[in-house]
Order: C-alpha cells, then structure tokens, then sequence
C-alpha cells in the first residue's frame, strides 16, 4: 500500500507446528499484509484456515511447539522476534488492544467487571488507587458503550453483548494503536452483531487501525476497509471492501464460493472440503473444489495483484481457460 508508514506490515509469515510424531502441520504459509491507521482490515475465511493461529502469532501466544519465519512490524517492533519480556510489557494492552472470541470466557468469573478494568487501568496508566482509579475504569467503561451502573456485576450476571463490550472496554485502556477484534461475534444473535461491529468500528480513528479476524462476511461487509481470503493456511485474495462485496466481485473462486454460500444471495454452498494443513498440495490448495482448474493449477500461484489464482475471474464468472 502507499500512503503513511503503516500501523502494522505483515511480511511473509509461515508459522508452522511440530507434532509428536515429528510431522509438521502448516498454519500460515506466506501471509502478507498492511494496515494503516484509520482502516479495518478483515481477514475472513473458513474455520481452521489459519486466521486465529496468525492473531496469536502477532501477540506471542503461540504454544511452544510453534515455528514462525516471517516478519511482523508495529511501528518499528518485529512481533515475531520479540520477546515475552518485551511483548508482555510493551505490547499487549499498550501497543494491541486484543478483543477475543467468547469474551465472558476471558472476564474473571470471581470478579466485577469493575475490580478487572481497575487492574488494567492500574497497569497500564498507572492510576493507583481512590477516586482517579475508580473514575479513569468508569471512563474505560463508557468509551465502549458498557453502562456504569452493571460495573459491578460479575462475567456471569452479563448479556452475551455487555460481555462482548466489558471486553472491548479492557481492550481500549491502554489506547493501543492496533484493536485485534478475533471472531468477536461469535455465538451473538443478528442485532448483536451488527451492534458489536458498529461499535468496534467507532474506535477506529485518525492513529489506530483494527484488524477483524472473522468467518462472518456479513460483518466484513459491514465495517471492513477492505478484506484479505484466507484458505488452508495462505492468503489468497486482497481487495478493497467495496469491490470485494459490490462490483466486480471477488477475484478468486474460492472467495467467490464464500459469497455464494450466504443466505441472502443464491446460497450454492463450496463443494468438497479443505485439505488437510498437515497434507497440503504442491499446488493450489483449492483446486480440488475449483471447477475452473487446469493443468497449471498444479503449480501454487503466487498473490499478484491482489489474487493468487492462475485464472482469476470477473463478475460474471468466466469460463475456465484451456
């Protein structure tokens, strides 16, 4: 992208595991991306693709049997190469507010809402104790729509989207330049959604950018930027929201089949299933399911000009190529 210094440039992440039995199950393979401030960018696709792995990556909470290559700048900080030290004091809270997946998991069952954004204010901005604490986790509150007065409720007395937005209250504290929202609609009815995105997207302002991981493309279309496919472990396509939704569609079949499978279009659902990421194919992973794919397919395409495809389409779809 050109413009500003990006707010966080992914280069050429492959994160990979090692099983026990010595085989190897690859996660990511290849992921490039950029957000700037003042952007959403949604990264979508089937679950178990490798979106969540690459969250955890940027935040240093892989398990130990994990292998990265690749680098992942914030400001001048490669994430991959830091360490716990520096991730844990520098990083998370203060430079990546993290909005997870299934937040009332994540709250202390044992304690208020309150007594955990006290903590994190204390942490992060360094207010101590009496009314300044108490007022600065009031402020935290109210900045994500989280009503003062349930503050002293615990995880479990909380709606499915007053827990969703006591996390995102603990995820502004520290005014991190990067929200990480990881499937942050899960679980949460239509109203909800659209009222957990719209919030998140009323964060975004002039120095900080989101990243949405998400499988819910109603939601992308909703306050993305733009969207970045992911499917079995590599990026395959990178388009501006608009065109990606609007015209002229999505460039890769696979995105495509996304699009189609939603129940407000023709809901013609991807045949096949994924391969494996401990048995993926030499070439493209999605050729198997592709019925446009040739002989060229068995060769993985690299992502040039925002698709990575050896033949990628228009709307209407074209005919596959000889």
């Amino acid at each position: 992208m050109t413009g500003p210094q990006p707010v966080l440039s992914v280069e050429d992440v492959s994160i990979r595991f090692r099983m026990r039995d010595g085989a190897y199950v690859q996660a990511v393979s290849g992921a490039r991306l950029d957000l700037a401030a003042g952007e959403c960018l949604a990264l979508v696709g089937e679950s178990g693709c490798g979106k969540s792995v690459l969250a955890s990556a940027l935040l240093g909470l892989l398990p130990g049997n994990a292998e990265t290559a690749g680098s992942a700048f914030l400001g001048g900080l490669d994430l991959l190469a830091a360490d716990e030290r520096t991730l844990a004091r520098t990083v998370r809270g203060r430079r990546v507010g993290l909005v997870p997946q299934s937040p009332a998991a994540h709250l202390t069952p044992v304690r208020t809402v309150r007594s955990q954004l006290e903590e994190v204010v204390r942490e992060l901005n360094g207010v101590r104790r009496g009314p300044r604490l108490r007022a600065a986790a009031e402020e935290a509150a109210e900045r994500a729509a989280f009503p003062v007065g349930h503050l002293d409720r615990h995880p479990h007395e909380l709606s499915g989207g007053l827990a969703q937005r006591a996390a995102t209250a603990l995820a502004l504290v520290g005014d991190a330049p990067l929200l990480l929202a990881d499937e942050p609609t899960t679980g949460l009815d239509r109203d909800l959604v659209e009222r957990t995105v719209d919030e998140l997207r009323r964060h975004i302002g002039s120095e900080r950018a989101l990243l949405l991981i998400t499988h819910d493309l109603e939601a992308a279309e909703r306050i993305a930027d733009r969207v970045a496919v992911m499917y079995a472990s590599r990026i395959v396509e990178l388009a501006d929201a608009a065109d990606f939704f609007g015209t002229p569609g999505p460039r890769h079949p696979y995105a495509r089949g996304l699009l189609d499978a939603l129940p407000e279009r023709e809901f013609t659902p991807v045949p096949g299933m994924p391969p494996e990421l401990g048995a993926l194919p030499a070439g493209c992973a999605f050729a198997a399911r592709c019925d446009r794919a040739t002989g060229i397919c068995g060769t993985r395409p690299a992502l040039t000009d925002g698709v990575a495809c050896h033949h990628p389409a228009t709307v209407p779809l074209e005919a596959p190529r000889a």
